[in-house]
């Protein structure tokens, strides 16, 4: 009987690490799940989001910083670590221009202390989560044989840094890399200040919904589950390699729509259609379009996203339904005491009712 492998996700109590913790649990893998619970939003919302693991014996949690190489040569003595998802990354484009150097210290500098601890331990197999955001500003699809000189965005620049790294481990140690650039992933876990969420949360409370620049600004979202597929298709390659292998993918949806369209979506799936819209500026950062071409993920990864916008929309909306008191509660643990009578009013009300159509 084969032994079951070991798969470490660094970022996995967060958004797209908790998805694929629980798969890769279902998947029969051994999961390594390593976080630092950034503060960039509560810690007890990622505790949520792998609570229901922590007593399976092929799941582990530790509380630890990639930067800390001490912490990582201790992880990977113990344990016999086959792959590495690497997902850890100070998030958010437009936090990354007033701290730029936060970012480059945990997205660069914490990824080669990870690939140096690898290197030390030899283990050689790398998927890493990187961002469509390295394209920049754009027309048109974006495919991976581009030149992407032009981020504009210091969270971007890191992220193309690590793909640079992890080519530099790849010639000069043998490392067997996926690099996956994945296009505005949406769905349940997703951080409260991504697009969906924010617009979700404010609009169930009658509260007006904020854009930046206009309604016809387009992205390609894609659904979570679609996201963690490409992600396990990812170590099926590394696992199943035959040479060594050194990829970019994008993973997408392939069918870009507006912010408008999304919105009329959201109006649709929570039956509300008297939203207020604030256009605000610009924001500087934010690209204008994304478009993925998956024509190399389908060919290469078998990819071939199930969840059109418009159901994933339905989806995200009935698991924050469904999740919505303990996002609050897990909020309300976390804020300062002056605030909380809001969130106590908003936690008392009670959930709403699926809309018969």
């Amino acid at each position: 009987m084969p032994e079951t492998e070991t798969i470490l996700v660094t970022g996995g109590a967060g958004f797209v690490g908790s998805n694929l913790c629980h798969f890769l649990i279902e998947k029969a893998f051994q999961v390594i799940c390593l976080d630092n619970f950034d503060n960039f939003y509560s810690e007890e919302i990622k505790q949520n989001n792998v609570i229901d693991l922590q007593n399976n014996p092929s799941f582990k949690l530790i509380k630890g910083d990639i930067r800390d190489s001490v912490l990582l040569d201790s992880v990977f003595s113990k344990n016999k670590i086959d792959f590495v998802i690497h997902l850890a990354a100070k998030a958010g484009v437009r936090n990354s221009i007033s701290n730029p150097k936060e970012y480059f210290d945990v997205n660069v500098n914490g990824s080669i202390c990870l690939l140096e601890t690898m290197k030390k331990h030899n283990v050689k197999n790398l998927v890493f989560s990187s961002s469509s955001s390295v394209y920049g500003n754009k027309n048109g699809k974006m495919v991976e044989t581009e030149i992407c000189d032009n981020p504009i965005s210091p969270y971007a620049v890191s992220k193309r840094s690590v793909e640079l790294l992890n080519y530099n481990y790849h010639i000069n140690s043998n490392f067997n890399v996926v690099n996956l650039r994945l296009f505005s992933v949406y769905g349940k876990n997703q951080r409260p200040d991504l697009v969906l969420h924010k617009f979700l949360s404010q609009i169930l409370k009658n509260e007006p919904i904020e854009i930046y620049g206009n309604a016809d600004t387009t992205r390609d979202y894609t659904y979570i589950d679609d996201v963690v597929n490409a992600l396990f298709s990812s170590v099926e390659l590394l696992k199943n390699k035959k040479k060594e292998i050194y990829e970019i993918i994008n993973i997408g949806n392939n069918n870009p729509i507006s912010l408008r369209q999304l919105i009329g979506f959201i109006k649709t799936a929570t039956n509300k259609q008297d939203i207020k819209i604030i256009e605000r500026n610009f924001v500087k950062g934010e690209v204008n379009n994304t478009h993925s071409d998956i024509d190399k993920a389908k060919k290469i990864l078998i990819y071939n996203p199930k969840t059109s916008v418009e159901k994933g929309v339905f989806l995200f909306y009935e698991w924050y339904r469904n999740i919505k008191p303990r996002i609050l509660k897990a909020h309300l643990k976390a804020t300062p005491a002056n605030t909380k009578p809001k969130l106590l009013k908003e936690l008392a009300k009670p959930t709403q009712k699926k809309n018969k159509t």
